[in-house]
């Protein structure tokens, strides 16, 4: 089996690693980190197709460029649910999270000042990849708990079943490796 997978992405093309989650499957490691050409191309890709927003939000930590460089060339304001509280995170909001790409469940924060910039406002969730959309539940809840209104969810890549979803809008199908 070959040790990487090929595709193009917002036009550029890319060799993804193969990766092991356990015995039975592998999965193709998109990361964005370091790669600015498709940071940059994705963005205005999906700033086309998503709706109208106010602001965007991400789970830390491999959304976060592309959800900056969405709201750079876009809205002009981004939010990072964080992985752990901060010391200049006042009275933060929290929601559990199981990611496919993360060994152990993980909790996802918001601080107050961050929950009160989205409430009232049309809310961007948005990820690199969806996958099992664990990730993509926890953003929705943290949102709801701030009081914003999600207008959409987009990610670069839809990986194995989540392209069969109609709730988001993604530019790319990612297939996933069965062993």
């Amino acid at each position: 089996m070959a040790k990487t997978y090929k595709m193009t992405i917002a036009g550029c093309e890319r060799e993804l690693p193969l990766c092991e989650v356990d015995e039975h499957l592998d999965i193709a490691a998109f990361i964005m980190f370091g790669d600015v050409e498709i940071t940059e191309k994705a963005a205005a890709e999906l700033l086309k197709v998503s709706p109208e927003h106010d602001i965007c939000i991400t789970a830390e930590a491999k959304g976060i460029p592309l959800c900056y460089e969405m709201a750079r060339q876009g809205c002009g304001q981004y939010i990072i649910a964080r992985k752990g509280v901060k010391v200049y995170m006042p009275d933060p909001i929290s929601v559990n999270v199981q990611s496919i790409t993360t060994l152990s469940r993980q909790t996802l924060y918001l601080g107050s000042d961050d929950a009160e910039a989205m409430k009232g406002k049309r809310v961007l969730i948005v990820d690199d990849v969806i996958s099992t959309g664990e990730s993509l539940k926890a953003l929705e809840a943290l949102v709801s708990k701030a009081g914003g209104e999600i207008v959409g969810k987009v990610a670069v890549l839809a990986e194995g079943d989540a392209a069969n979803r109609d709730d988001i809008i993604f530019l790319e199908k990612l297939p996933v490796f069965p062993k």
